[in-house]
């Protein structure tokens, strides 16, 4: 995907991981993120941000994160319909082998998965905060690999959440990889990317809710 993919889907035409129960969340400023990658978007999107929720989806220059554009993808996220591929990245798609604009984004994560993932999408829609995720996939040969997922809340005209840009990035990359595609993804370890969540820990889901650790972290 390059960066005129990008501006004409911002312009808005359509388009070994640990036990569930045993997960540590947590918020942090980025210290925790392992890929470089992962980083690069959160630093770039929380200086984007500044004070507010959330930046505009028209404040994200693509020339400005070039190098992540393939491992990058824009969600949607309307009332209910969940969150939808808006654009995703072609290194993205090579992992799945098929273009997966227009797909919930659910479908790239197994079935034990697929709901906290939609959990997660509304606790940065609504909460205004980034999460990253570890997450593991295999091939049909059963080759592992291992990924990190970050999610970020983008301002639409104003309504906060109503996009989303993220990255799902390999924390390796095996000879494999993108000659065979993957299998769906399973959720690992989840952590909150800016600040602390105390003040709205009402609306985490409670399956969220029963591990939250909190760090202060981000812009306030």
């Amino acid at each position: 995907m390059g960066a005129a993919a990008w501006r004409t889907g911002f312009a808005g035409l359509p388009s070994g991981v640990p036990n569930q129960d045993s997960r540590t969340i947590a918020a942090a400023p980025g210290t925790n993120v392992k890929h470089p990658f992962s980083r690069e978007l959160f630093a770039y999107w929380t200086d984007l941000r500044g004070t507010r929720a959330a930046p505009e989806r028209n404040d994200i220059d693509p020339a400005a994160i070039r190098r992540l554009l393939g491992d990058s993808f824009v969600l949607s996220r309307e009332a209910g319909s969940g969150c939808r591929f808006r654009i995703a990245g072609t290194q993205l798609c090579a992992l799945f082998d098929r273009e997966l604009r227009g797909e919930p984004f659910t479908a790239i994560w197994d079935v034990s998965s697929a709901t906290e993932v939609g959990d997660l999408c509304a606790v940065v829609s609504e909460e205004g905060v980034g999460v990253t995720a570890g997450a593991e996939a295999q091939t049909a040969d059963a080759l592992h690999c291992n990924f990190e997922a970050v999610l970020l809340p983008l301002s639409l005209n104003g309504r906060p959440g109503a996009r989303m840009v993220g990255l799902v990035v390999p924390l390796e990359r095996p000879y494999w990889l993108g000659l065979w595609p993957i299998g769906p993804l399973r959720l690992g370890t989840i952590q909150y990317l800016g600040p602390a969540l105390e003040p709205h820990r009402g609306a985490l889901p409670a399956r969220l809710r029963r591990s939250l650790t909190v760090i202060e972290g981000g812009r306030t």
